[in-house]
């Protein structure tokens, strides 16, 4: 292609056109960071092996591994489709959420009902409390920290509750003798909603031999949902917290204490809080101005 041809293309070039290279890339760039998260990162490696292997057979008319691979080639997708089930199906599901994506292109920060952050601060603090008192006594907890994604369907399997967070009310939920300790507490709006609730198991064969069900229950719903998942384990009282499909481990209160503020009450945006200065000052100078002018008067 010479170069008229090229400068004849970008007279062509419209407005669509710059929106369709746009959601290519998109899709493309979502597509690595898919593969790269899952087991699908080693499928492309090998289906990149293959590809290489069909390429040499054409070019040198190998014909029996050619027909081998158009055979392995018709059947691949659907056999794909039966592997990666899990994956495909979470991938969907976040595609789904559409708040989270518009949350995502408009806004970098979570936006906070100001009227819930003093509510969601008073229950951060009861549940840091509480997993500092079930670490001692090795008290397996599961909480559940209800963000965009709606978990109605979850809630659904437990017991209603619809409690303030308090440092009494976890102790009693999972305190071993109640039929509640081996479920799940989802809190909504800084609420307990439900208790003893059923969660999605996690298929990730790298947890260590030292978590249970209890574990890959807090890690299954961080794969389904953008949930903060936060578990205390019965074997070794170690606090962890899972989000977005990662489970990270040895928490204290302090540091539990910070990283759900992070994610529960998030700062305000600095434009919002330059808004408010924008309005703010002159109202403070408009106010100065009428009180000098009383005083003068006087």
């Amino acid at each position: 292609m010479n170069l008229s041809a090229i400068i004849a293309n970008f007279q062509t070039f419209k407005l669509v056109d710059l929106l369709d290279i746009i959601i290519v890339a998109f899709v493309i760039y979502q597509l690595l960071g898919f593969i790269n998260r899952t087991r699908a990162g080693q499928l492309a490696r090998g289906a990149l092996v293959v590809m290489v292997i069909y390429l040499i057979a054409t070019t040198l008319n190998m014909r029996m591994v050619t027909w081998i691979m158009d055979a392995l080639f018709q059947v691949g997708l659907l056999t794909l489709v039966v592997l990666f089930q899990p994956e495909i199906r979470r991938a969907l599901e976040q595609m789904g959420q559409t708040d989270q994506w518009a949350s995502k292109l408009f806004s970098r920060t979570k936006h906070v009902d100001p009227s819930l952050r003093g509510v969601w601060r008073s229950a951060i603090i009861a549940i840091c409390d509480a997993a500092e008192r079930f670490f001692d006594p090795k008290t397996g907890a599961l909480l559940v920290l209800e963000r965009h994604t709606n978990l109605s369907e979850i809630k659904r399997t437990g017991t209603p509750v619809n409690s303030e967070v308090n440092l009494e009310v976890l102790g009693t939920i999972f305190y071993e003798g109640t039929p509640l300790h081996d479920g799940a507490a989802i809190i909504e709006d800084g609420r307990i909603k439900a208790a003893g609730c059923v969660l999605p198991l996690s298929n990730n064969l790298d947890l260590g031999k030292d978590m249970g069900t209890r574990h890959r229950a807090c890690l299954g719903i961080a794969e389904n949902s953008d949930a903060i998942a936060v578990v205390v384990s019965e074997e070794t009282g170690i606090i962890s917290v899972a989000k977005n499909g990662v489970l990270i481990r040895h928490f204290d209160r302090q540091t539990l204490y910070t990283r759900l503020v992070e994610e529960m009450i998030p700062k305000e945006p600095a434009a919002e809080k330059k808004k408010i200065d924008v309005w703010k000052n002159p109202v403070q100078a408009l106010a100065a101005w009428v009180s000098g002018g009383e005083e003068n008067s006087k």
